[in-house]
C-alpha cells in the first residue's frame, strides 16, 4: 500500500562540483566531510530533519515544518559564509538550497513525488549561497521567521504539469544576518527530542483552587502565542518529559507557543482524592486554570475525551477561543452509544481495570495497552503501562472512564462558533473512526483530516505525527 504524507523537503547541491572534483579530488572531499560534521549535520538536527539520502554533491532532507526546513536552510548557508571567509574563491564550496512543501510518497526510507522533485528544481534556480521556496513554503513561513523572501514570479519547471511561484533569499542578505548558534563539532544528537534546545523543556508549575476544593496543577513552558492543551488522564505533568508517549508532542507544541496543560482531577499531580468525577466538573477546571494563568484569548487544543469538555468551554467562551484543535475526540461517550454487545464489553474492561491497572498483567496489556497504542514499541508500551500507575490510582481509573463515557455534546455541536480543526486516526480501536467524522460533520466549518494509523495517541516513529504536525502548525498559522 502506497503511504503519502505532508512534508517540507529541502534539496541542496554544491556549486561547480565537477570543477572542484577535477581541481582537487581529495581536498574537496576532506571539506565536505568536514562542513557535515561540523556544520550541515548538526544543523539539520536541531532543526528536526531527516536526511534521505546524499550523493557526492547534494542532500535531500524532510522536515515536518516548513519552519523548520527554512530556519535549518538560513543557518547552513549563514554557517558557510563564516566558513568560507578565509578560504580562496576558486576553492570555496558553497551550496545552492531549494525548499517545497507538499505531498509526497513513502517507500521504505526513500520519498517521492511532485512534492520532492518541486524541491528539486527549486535548488536549480537558486543563485549560490542562497535559498529558493516554493510560495506554498512562503505562505507557511509569513509571520513566524524574521526573513524577507523577494517574490521572483512563477517559473516553469522540468517535469512539472503547472508553474511554479518562486520566492528567493539572496547570499548577500543571507551574510548580514547573525552566525547561528551550533553543537559542538561532532555533538549531533541522536534525535529530535536529543535536538531540542534544553529551555524547550523547562517548564514552571503552579497550583490553582476549584470552587470544590480540588487543587489543580497547570504548567507553563514555552513562548508565543498561548495554547492551552485540555486535561485527559494520564498525564502528570513532572514525568511528561520522560516517558515517549507525551515528550514528543509537548516539545513540538511549545516549540512556537506558550503551551498551558494540566493535570485532570484525580489525576498526576493534580488532587487524586475528589469529591465527584462529572462533566460539568472537568469543564469548570479548564474555566479555573485558564483563568488562574491569566489568559485572556487562546488557541485551545482537546485530545480524546478533552475533546468533548474543549467544545462546551468554547461553546461557553467563544470570545476567549481563537482556534478549536480536536485529536481523537467525540461527541457521544461509549455508555451513550454502541450497540449491547459493546456496553458488555465496556463493563469487562472496567473490571479488569480494576484488579489489573499499572501491573505487569499480560491479559490487561493485551486487551488495554495495546488497544490504545498497537504499535507501540516495547518500550512505549512499557511506559504506558507505568503511566498507569504513576498517573491514577486504580479506583480513579474506573470512575475516570465511567464518567467519561457518560458524555453528550451532541447538541453543541452546531453551537461552536470558532475555526475548528479535527484529526482522527483512521483504525482508531479506542474511539472509533466514525466519531471523529461525526464530531467535524456536526461543527460548522470545520475541517476534518483522517490520519493513517492505528493508535489512539500519534507516536513520534509513526508517518501519522509529521502529517498531524504539519495540519495543526497551518490551522494556527492561518
Amino acid at each position: 500500500m502506497v503511504q503519502r504524507r505532508l512534508a517540507a523537503i529541502l534539496a541542496a547541491d554544491v556549486v561547480g562540483y565537477s570543477r572542484l572534483m577535477g581541481a582537487d579530488e581529495v581536498g574537496t572531499l576532506a571539506a565536505l566531510k568536514s562542513h557535515r560534521r561540523e556544520l550541515t549535520d548538526p544543523t539539520i538536527a536541531v532543526h528536526h530533519g531527516r536526511i534521505v539520502k546524499t550523493t557526492g554533491d547534494g542532500a535531500l532532507v524532510e522536515f515536518a515544518s516548513v519552519v523548520d526546513a527554512v530556519g535549518c536552510a538560513v543557518a547552513i548557508q549563514r554557517g558557510m559564509v563564516t566558513r568560507n571567509a578565509d578560504v580562496a574563491e576558486d576553492k570555496r564550496i558553497v551550496f545552492r538550497i531549494g525548499i517545497n512543501v507538499g505531498d509526497i510518497i513513502i517507500d521504505g526510507d526513500d520519498i517521492f513525488g511532485d512534492g520532492v522533485n518541486i524541491a528539486a528544481r527549486l535548488e536549480t534556480l537558486c543563485e549560490p549561497g542562497g535559498v529558493c521556496i516554493s510560495r506554498a513554503a512562503n505562505e507557511q513561513i509569513r509571520g513566524k521567521l524574521s526573513l524577507a523572501f523577494a517574490d521572483l514570479g512563477e517559473q516553469t519547471v522540468k517535469n512539472i504539469a503547472t508553474a511554479v511561484g518562486v520566492f528567493g533569499l539572496a547570499s548577500k542578505e543571507i551574510e548580514a544576518l547573525p552566525e547561528p548558534d551550533l553543537p559542538p563539532p561532532g555533538a549531533r544528537p541522536e534525535g529530535a527530542a536529543a535536538a531540542q534546545p534544553a529551555q524547550r523543556y523547562e517548564q514552571e508549575i503552579q497550583f490553582c483552587m476549584t470552587s470544590d476544593g480540588v487543587q489543580l496543577a497547570y504548567a507553563r513552558m514555552g513562548s508565543g502565542p498561548p495554547l492551552v492543551k485540555t486535561g485527559n488522564w494520564m498525564t502528570h505533568l513532572e514525568f511528561d518529559f520522560e516517558t515517549p508517549l507525551w515528550r514528543h508532542l509537548y516539545a513540538q507544541l511549545s516549540r512556537d507557543h506558550t503551551l498551558i496543560r494540566y493535570d485532570a482531577r484525580g489525576n498526576g499531580l493534580s488532587d487524586w482524592d475528589v469529591p465527584e468525577l462529572s462533566f460539568d466538573n472537568f469543564v469548570a477546571d479548564l474555566e479555573t486554570v485558564v483563568d488562574a494563568a491569566g489568559l485572556e484569548r487562546f488557541d485551545l487544543f482537546g485530545i480524546s475525551q478533552g475533546c468533548a469538555v474543549s467544545v462546551a468551554y468554547a461553546v461557553r467562551h467563544p470570545e476567549r477561543v481563537n482556534r478549536l484543535i480536536l485529536f481523537g475526540g467525540f461527541a457521544l461517550g461509549a455508555a451513550k452509544r454502541g450497540s449491547a454487545a459493546e456496553k458488555e464489553q465496556r463493563e469487562a474492561m472496567l473490571t479488569l481495570m480494576r484488579h489489573g491497572w499499572g501491573q505487569q498483567n499480560p491479559a490487561f496489556r493485551q486487551l488495554f495497552t495495546s488497544q490504545f497504542i498497537p504499535d507501540a514499541t516495547k518500550e512505549q508500551a512499557d511506559w504506558f503501562n507505568e503511566l498507569q500507575r504513576i498517573s491514577i490510582s486504580p479506583d480513579n481509573a474506573v470512575r475516570y472512564r465511567t464518567a467519561t463515557s457518560e458524555f453528550d455534546v451532541a447538541a453543541l455541536l452546531g453551537k461552536v462558533s470558532v475555526p475548528t480543526l479535527v484529526m482522527h486516526a483512521r483504525e482508531d480501536a479506542v474511539v472509533p473512526f466514525d466519531q471523529g467524522r461525526r464530531l467535524a460533520a456536526g461543527i460548522p466549518g470545520a475541517k476534518f483530516v483522517p490520519l493513517s494509523s492505528r493508535n489512539h495517541l500519534v507516536l513520534e516513529d509513526e508517518p501519522a505525527f509529521p502529517r498531524f504536525l504539519q495540519e495543526m502548525r497551518a490551522f494556527l498559522s492561518a
